[in-house]
């Protein structure tokens, strides 16, 4: 803290280097979709990282223009701050600051500290802000006006800057901090800057004193007696006015005797002999006058009124931007507090959408069961008896196509490899957790206190815990797959029959009596009426459906504007409202089409009691009526299972990436662990062996304390101290000389830094045994950088349970929280098989 002038300035900290693009990058790549914005906020990324290299990767010189570096990378580290998740298990970029003052100094020995805090860097750069501040404004030409005014700003800003710290610096990290800035250390600073701004303000008006080389004690208490007997001076002129002589003379005497203090003890840093001079003159002149005029009573020195203070200058706050030439590189990217907001805004979206085409679908679902049950419409189309209905040969058709059961077959076949995939990645990224989490834990158990840093069992506590939601998904498609498998049996024989050439088909229906009498009646007319109704609310349905995925509204205009006005996000209110406005209409009409649908069922199964009853019955009829009824229900477990099968392998696909980003995820902290454990180590070991090595020294034997020996003191068994580090630049006594050698036969051996050679080996052993750690995955990882909550579950396959978490809308893997199912409405006794979801996820 030494300086060519009489004011007192601060070091700069010191800074290790730090890559912010990359992790930044991966963030920016995994939260937001390709394209253009995705490319330009990874450019601003790049620049940060260089502007963090300008400001704290070389010394800055003490000008104006070194100083609004740091003040811009400090206002920019407070506008990305609500925008990106800086934390140990989100994004972890640990920043390494040494302490600012050195051994020797003021506040103690070199210290550094690494945390994986966004607020540790901002409160270690405002601190370098700040002490570059004060040591710009101690180069300031204090001859001139301008000079003046320019160290009296640069001092309050580092005393407001200073001030910030010992307010925040506390909840900004969490943990101790480092001497230099700790609230005791910036406090004491704070007040110096801000009484070094005052005496500027006392230089404007006496231009008084002169300087050489100072130490920061004596310093200090030399200002303060030269204030003081300022004070005094000007208060004796005071009291003269008002005619207290006495008191005129009484200050005036203390203020000669607090100069002449500063002239004996404190005259190697401050020349007083003008001020000294001064105050002699007028208490001479004082003295005379009430010698031979006024006889006023002196009084004592502690009878006098105390000297109020005046304060001639504040701290400056710190309000952000502190430059004037900010830019925000990330100006487009919306806070977290908005990302999040959309994302909560996306699920609500997704859950109304999903749950109205769930209610429609299964409309459609049990309409078409219910049509198969009553054999309709092959039972009126069945005019011949012998022949095969219109809407079987369409069903037959349609399956054939789609390839029939060989279709489902290879789609069953590949389900157990998908799933397999999902385990291995999985698998492996909670092993390489597990490998690092045993590796902390054996050198927690080594090291003890020592080991100061988050166990690695509470930090991954998260990740354990989005494993065990995948974990038990998967448990879920067994079962899943194990239930479409099994009704794949039960239907199998049905749907091959499906498959037939038409010739193979018809022979496989059993001839009945014809029903040509029915033709033309009016329940067939009826009939076929509400049929075509039927056919008419399902294709009302397939447009709703198109246009509920259809609809789409950027929100987040809306949140921003909301952010501004109102400093935070009702998230909820304002969601519920826009989707009412956008989705109220459309929801409206599917409740339409359920109660038509409704109706129409209630009809057709009326009316197809009275056809029933018109209809000649016997055992071939009945027959054949079984035969075409399970033939149409074949048809619709086709679809179904198809669809299902179809929905699983997306649903798989899309879980191999979630999980190979959870196992990117699982990787960059486990590295991330690995390089701030290995620093430790470093750290630990350089300990270890700055100790002092503490030998203790036998006593000497009794027959050599005798005259022969001369009237030496017996050796202590207490170990000599290591030499402290002198605060002082005095001069120090040496060091205490090595114990007398009594003997050459009984010559010790004093160990030296040696002696902290297991300590030492065993943090090598130990960095050695954790070098296996971070091992990359098998797998292709994807590039994204992991969010900072859990992933989303891809959409679809509700037949597996995993409609539990389908979230289809989700634009951002950010803040996605599972377990919100799409609300499908009730399944049919004749439908045991779970539904399945209907909007996949774009």
């Amino acid at each position: 803290m030494a300086s060519p002038s009489s004011f007192i300035t601060v070091q700069l900290k010191k800074a290790s280097e730090v890559d912010l693009a990359k992790p930044l990058c991966k963030f920016i790549q995994q939260t937001y979709p390709g394209g253009e914005s995705q490319a330009e906020h990874c450019r601003a990324a790049e620049e940060l990282s260089k502007l963090r290299k300008s400001a704290l990767g070389r010394s800055l010189d003490k000008h104006e223009s070194s100083l609004e570096t740091l003040l811009r990378y400090y206002d920019q580290l407070c506008s990305i701050e609500p925008k990106f998740p800086f934390s140990e298990n989100q994004i972890c970029v640990t920043f390494t600051w040494k302490d600012a003052f050195d051994k020797g100094s003021l506040f103690g020995g070199s210290v550094k500290l690494a945390l994986a805090s966004l607020g540790y860097e901002k409160t270690c750069v405002l601190f370098n802000c700040a002490a570059l501040a004060s040591q710009i404004a101690s180069e300031q030409n204090l001859d001139s006006d301008e000079g003046l005014k320019a160290a009296a700003k640069h001092y309050q800003f580092a005393s407001g800057a200073f001030q910030h710290i010992k307010d925040t610096v506390l909840s900004s990290l969490n943990r101790e901090p480092t001497v230099d800035i700790s609230p005791d250390t910036v406090g004491t600073l704070s007040l110096i800057m801000l009484a070094q701004a005052q005496e500027v303000f006392f230089l404007k008006a006496t231009r008084a004193l002169t300087s050489v080389q100072y130490e920061v004690f004596p310093l200090l208490a030399a200002k303060h007696c030269i204030m003081q007997a300022n004070a005094e001076y000007h208060q004796s002129i005071l009291a003269k006015q008002q005619k207290k002589f006495g008191e005129e003379i009484a200050r005036l005497q203390h203020a000669a005797d607090l100069v002449k203090t500063v002239a004996s003890r404190y005259d190697e840093y401050i020349n007083v002999k003008d001020l000294a001079d001064k105050i002699n003159r007028a208490l001479t002149a004082a003295k005379k006058d009430n010698d031979f005029i006024y006889h006023d009573r002196i009084p004592d020195l502690k009878d006098l009124e105390p000297i109020g203070k005046a304060s001639l200058v504040k701290p400056t706050p710190v309000a952000v931007p502190l430059s004037q030439k900010f830019t925000d590189l990330f100006e487009k990217m919306v806070p977290l507090a908005v990302q999040q907001a959309l994302t909560l805004y996306n699920q609500r979206k997704a859950e109304l959408v999903n749950r109205s085409i769930a209610q429609m679908r299964e409309a459609t679902n049990l309409a078409n069961g219910v049509l198969a049950s009553l054999n309709l419409p092959a039972a009126i189309e069945d005019v011949s008896g012998d022949s095969i209905p219109q809407s079987i040969l369409q069903k037959s058709k349609s399956v054939i196509e789609q390839g029939g059961v060989q279709t489902i077959d290879q789609l069953m076949k590949d389900l157990p490899e998908l799933l397999q995939r999902n385990r291995e990645i999985l698998d492996e990224s909670l092993r390489i957790l597990d490998e690092e989490e045993a590796t902390d834990n054996e050198l927690k158990n080594k090291f003890k206190e020592r080991w100061q840093r988050t166990p690695s069992i509470e930090l991954y506590k998260p990740l354990r815990a989005e494993g065990a939601n995948y974990r038990n998904i998967l448990d879920k498609a067994v079962q899943a797959d194990k239930q479409v498998k099994e009704r794949y049996q039960s239907h199998r024989d049905t749907i091959s029959l499906l498959c037939k050439p038409e010739a193979e088909l018809n022979a496989a229906i059993p001839s009945a009596n014809p029903a040509k009498t029915m033709q033309g009646s009016e329940v067939v007319n009826v009939l076929k009426s509400l049929l075509s109704n039927l056919d008419e609310v399902k294709k009302q349905r397939e447009q709703l459906e198109n246009d509920l995925k259809s609809v789409n509204f950027d929100m987040t205009t809306k949140f921003l504007t909301a952010l501004a006005q109102d400093g935070a996000l009702n998230e909820e209110a304002i969601s519920v409202t826009e989707l009412d406005r956008l989705y109220g209409g459309l929801t409206h009409k599917v409740q339409e089409t359920l109660k038509k649908q409704e109706e129409l069922l209630n009809n057709i199964q009326n009316s197809h009691q009275e056809f029933s009853k018109m209809k000649q019955s016997n055992n071939e009829s009945n027959l054949r009526e079984e035969v075409l009824k399970n033939l149409a229900v074949a048809n619709d477990n086709f679809v179904e299972l198809v669809a299902n099968l179809r929905e699983g392998t997306k649903f798989y696909n899309e879980l191999t990436e979630i999980l190979l980003k959870f196992q990117n995820k699982c990787s960059d902290i486990v590295f991330a662990r690995k390089t701030e454990r290995d620093e430790l180590l470093k750290d630990l070991q350089q300990s270890i062996a700055r100790e002092p090595s503490a030998p203790s020294f036998p006593s000497v034997p009794a027959y050599q304390t005798g005259p022969a020996g001369g009237n030496k003191p017996p050796a202590s068994s207490v170990p000599t101290p290591a030499p402290r580090t002198s605060v002082s630049n005095k001069p120090q006594p040496p060091a205490r000389p090595p114990p007398p050698v009594i003997s050459a036969a009984n010559t010790l051996t004093t160990p030296g830094p040696a002696a902290a050679g297991p300590a030492a080996s065993s943090i090598s052993s130990a960095a050695s045994t954790a070098s296996s750690q971070a091992q990359g995955p098998p797998y292709p990882t994807y590039p994204g950088y992991p969010g900072y909550c859990q992933m989303p579950l891809p959409m679809g396959y509700n037949p597996y349970m995993y409609g539990q978490y389908n979230l289809p809308y989700t634009s951002s893997p950010m803040y996605q929280n599972p377990g919100q199912a799409p609300y499908p409405g009730p399944q049919q006794p004749s439908y045991p098989f779970p539904q399945q979801p209907y909007y996949p996820q774009q």
